[in-house]
């Protein structure tokens, strides 16, 4: 089934204030020492996700763009992370791999992250989606734009794209 997210990602240039704001008003999953390993597709993206909390395949698809954005997404649970990402590496080739430390968070069905990408630096998430609750796209939009002023995120630190892509700019 595919599900929908409105997401935003920014640069972190306070993580003290989003996660004491967190902290006191989210409810705190834990730290997740992650590895995202995207492999060639032909078009949107296909990554496995390995960390301590989460496990996942997910295929999704993103327009580029600064704000908030949809992102449909199919997530499977994976049990033999090592094994399924042998088999995608043989089949069809991985394109980046992205390590990261991740804190998350949730309020309702909004969920955050506090991300320190080595190399990149540190990112803040805010990911409002319809899978834990049934709202629509503007309903969501409205949740993101809303915790963008909470945070006193500004338009300047807003980013486009994904670590993938900002990881594969730094290669070139």
């Amino acid at each position: 089934m595919t599900s929908l997210n409105v997401e935003i990602k920014a640069k972190c240039n306070n993580p003290s204030s989003i996660r004491k704001y967190l902290l006191d008003n989210a409810d705190f999953k834990g730290v997740d020492e992650q590895t995202d390993t995207y492999f060639n597709v032909q078009h949107g993206r296909l990554k496995l996700r390995e960390g301590n909390i989460e496990n996942n395949l997910i295929f999704y698809e993103r327009t580029n763009q600064a704000g908030p954005k949809n992102s449909h997404f199919n997530l499977v649970k994976v049990a033999d992370a090592k094994g399924l990402k042998e088999t995608l590496e043989k089949s069809i080739g991985i394109k980046v791999v992205v390590q990261k430390r991740r804190e998350i968070y949730y309020i309702d069905n909004v969920k955050f992250h506090i991300d320190e990408v080595p190399g990149l630096g540190v990112f803040v998430e805010i990911e409002a989606g319809n899978i834990l609750a049934d709202l629509s796209q503007e309903q969501l939009n409205e949740q993101c734009n809303f915790y963008l002023k909470e945070f006193g995120i500004n338009e300047e630190d807003l980013i486009e794209v994904s670590y993938s892509d900002m990881l594969l700019e730094e290669i070139k």
